[in-house]
């Protein structure tokens, strides 16, 4: 079984995870630049973890044989912050990196007018690169997040097409199918979706344009989760080739839309170093 988490905080994760990631079938990851708990107080703080997005992260990921690959972007929350808005400015020189394969995570938080402007600055930079975007929808007022976002994409210059819908659930599921946009479902302990619900809702709506992530973070998270998505889709009757869809060709096709997806990267050998750091403790 190979699978391609599409949406998962790695930064926040330890090389165990990575280990039973792999162990798991994991073989392709994306990792969405976003809120890491407390407020950054300045731009320059965006730019080392950005840094770390594209040259650290990846490096981690291949001593266990995954591709990491990254979306970069101002994220919702922070977007209200007058001392991170700068950020977008800088943007552009991130967005032509080889390993980002989207604009992301952007969206809505609180539905600010604050939202409102970054939101629609980035999906001008996804279209103005040629790049997809991954939107997260509001965890409150899920459905006018949902219809404030779609309204915001049909006013921008960014195909609804090249659009990721994440953080879906019963409730917004049938409008953002409506709408032609790719769907995303995290699947979360205690919060968000269960294994349950997305086979329910894999069942009603179909295996189409769907793609399910861990979104494992700092939070009480599993960066296993779309391995138990398998399973339970397995045990619930749907066959090997809808698991290979929804869990891997669904998430190829859209991160594939950049032009810069790599899912067959040369797993790094454990002695090479990475700016100095080879991971390794107690050695020369």
């Amino acid at each position: 079984m190979r699978l391609f988490d599409p949406h998962i905080h790695m930064t926040s994760r330890t090389t165990d995870d990575y280990q039973a990631m792999r162990a798991a079938g994991v073989r392709a990851l994306v990792e969405p630049a976003f809120w890491l708990g407390q407020p950054r107080t300045s731009p320059a703080s965006f730019f080392d973890y950005f840094d770390g997005l594209l040259g650290w992260e990846p490096f981690r990921a291949a001593q266990y044989g995954i591709a990491h690959h990254c979306t970069i972007a101002l994220n919702p929350k922070e977007a209200n912050d007058a001392r991170c808005v700068p950020v977008l400015h800088e943007l552009p020189r991130y967005l032509v990196k080889d390993g980002v394969v989207a604009v992301g995570e952007i969206g809505y938080d609180s539905m600010t007018p604050a939202e409102d402007t970054a939101l629609a600055a980035q999906l001008q930079l996804a279209a103005d690169h040629e790049l997809p975007a991954l939107v997260h929808t509001p965890h409150r007022d899920k459905l006018a997040g949902l219809r404030r976002t779609l309204d915001v994409v049909r006013e921008s210059a960014l195909p609804v097409e090249r659009v990721l819908i994440d953080h879906l659930n019963e409730t917004t599921v049938k409008e953002a199918k409506d709408s032609g946009a790719w769907l995303g479902f995290s699947v979360y302990p205690d919060t968000k979706m269960d294994e349950a619900r997305m086979v329910d809702i894999l069942r009603t709506h179909g295996p189409e344009k769907v793609l399910v992530n861990s979104a494992a973070d700092w939070g009480n998270s599993d960066p296993l989760k779309t391995r138990k998505v398998a399973d339970a889709m397995l045990a619930s009757g749907f066959g090997d080739d809808d698991v290979d869809r929804v869990l891997w060709r669904n998430p190829v096709a859209f991160y594939g839309l950049s032009g810069r997806l790599r899912i067959d990267l040369p797993t790094t050998e454990p002695a090479t170093t990475h700016e100095g750091n080879s991971i390794l403790r107690g050695g020369e």
